[in-house]
């Protein structure tokens, strides 16, 4: 049975709400202009270029399969030289990324732009702001996770319109230009000025017991493996449907029979769900044991994709199945900081999220091309399917892992 999490040291000073805040607006234009920008604007990219789009999804893969290969590496240097100089120096290479993509003339400056971009961004995306907040208030982060993700749920909301309203007065180039100075100029000074100061408070490797769990509540051993496992695949299999949707939700629904307007409305929807189930758990999930709350979210998702497939062109079950998936993103977001704090404990956090990232790194990476391929082949239905299918797996490892949990 584990106990309570209690904190290993006291919290760094001045590690409130400004913090949650600042973190808050880097997330948002973070995810924007480095993830979810791309979904709208990959077909002008596409034709821009003069290839067939399996090269412009193809750029997307590899560059979230060597994010994947970075990860681990990501956060040991996090772990050792803390937050600010990590995600401060993440931001401007990530700038530096943007700009390299909007200059892009050929295959090869697109990948290497492609694959930039994606490794820089481990260094300031969630999991190096959920070690931000970590090395900030120790073992009892979890509130301050849950009102972060809060705040970050806004990111496909505010950028699918903007970029398509963009994309009506300026070309794929000039957007990343835009989004490359806006991220610097808004992200940069916030790293610097409000980012913990020093490295990680937690940085020493798990203590030993020869029990299931130490004294602290967290996992070791056999038992520890197991929760790191399913975990593991959990995280991996969610992560495929969510990079899929992350470039083919406004498709897939177009598929579906809705207009493009409307999947961008139905799209939108994603992220006030999101934030709606991120307000629920921070106001009412807190006597709730993270596990728990991993699989009740797994569950929603593979429901959600179900209510799309038999619903067809009905609006009002699509506008379900972007609630139920929007509400599943928005937990599954906090169960991937908390879960992982709750069973392992605050010491080398950076490093086991990193960890946790890389086993999915190929399934991940393989999801928007693989997925583009699937819809074009196999046709929407068999996609669909798919998507149940990897989803509820995904849930049952989550449910197998609050058993573990209580074991």
């Amino acid at each position: 049975m584990t106990k309570p999490v209690h904190s290993e040291t006291s919290p760094i000073p001045n590690a409130g709400i400004g913090l949650i805040l600042a973190l808050g607006v880097t997330q948002v234009a973070g995810y924007g202009a480095l993830y979810y920008a791309f979904a709208v604007l990959a077909p002008s990219m596409t034709k821009s270029l003069g290839w067939a789009p399996e090269w412009t999804y193809g750029g997307f893969a590899l560059g979230l399969l060597a994010g994947g290969f970075a990860a681990p590496l990501a956060g040991r240097l996090i772990d050792r030289f803390g937050t600010r100089r990590m995600m401060s120096l993440g931001c401007v290479l990530a700038s530096l990324s943007l700009l390299a993509l909007s200059k892009a003339e050929g295959l090869i400056s697109y990948y290497a732009a492609m694959i930039a971009l994606e490794v820089v961004s481990t260094l300031v995306l969630y999991d190096a702001a959920f070690t931000a907040l970590t090395q900030a208030h120790g073992a009892n982060a979890r509130q301050a996770i849950s009102k972060l993700t809060l705040i970050g749920g806004f990111a496909s909301t505010l950028f699918w319109p903007l970029t398509t309203a963009l994309l009506a007065q300026a070309d794929w180039r000039a957007i990343y230009q835009i989004y490359a100075v806006g991220y610097l100029l808004l992200a940069l000074p916030l790293h610097v000025m409000l980012l913990p100061r020093g490295a990680s408070l937690h940085a020493a490797k798990p203590s030993q017991s020869a029990g299931a769990t130490t004294g602290d509540g967290y996992l070791v051993g056999s038992a520890r493996q197991r929760a790191f496992v399913l975990l593991a695949v959990a995280f991996s299999l969610q992560g495929f449907v969510v990079s899929a949707m992350s470039v083919h939700m406004l498709a897939l629904l177009q598929g579906f029979g809705f207009s493009a307007a409307l999947a961008v409305t139905l799209g939108a929807m994603v992220g006030p769900s999101q934030v709606t189930g991120r307000l629920i758990e921070m106001l009412f999930g807190t006597t709730v044991p993270p596990v728990t709350t991993a699989w009740v979210s797994g569950a929603l998702m593979p429901l959600g994709f179900f209510l799309l497939a038999v619903g067809g062109s009905t609006v009002a079950l699509a506008g379900l199945f972007a609630i139920a998936y929007g509400v599943s993103m928005g937990l599954s977001s906090i169960v991937r900081g908390t879960v992982p704090l709750q069973l392992f404990g605050p010491a080398g956090y950076g490093a086991m999220l990193g960890k946790l990232s890389a086993p999915g790194l190929v399934i991940r990476a393989a999801a928007p091309l693989g997925f583009a391929v699937m819809m074009e082949r196999a046709g929407l239905p068999a996609s669909t399917a798919v998507l149940v299918a990897l989803s509820g797996a995904a849930a049952l490892s989550l449910l197998l892992l609050a058993r573990t949990a209580r074991s």
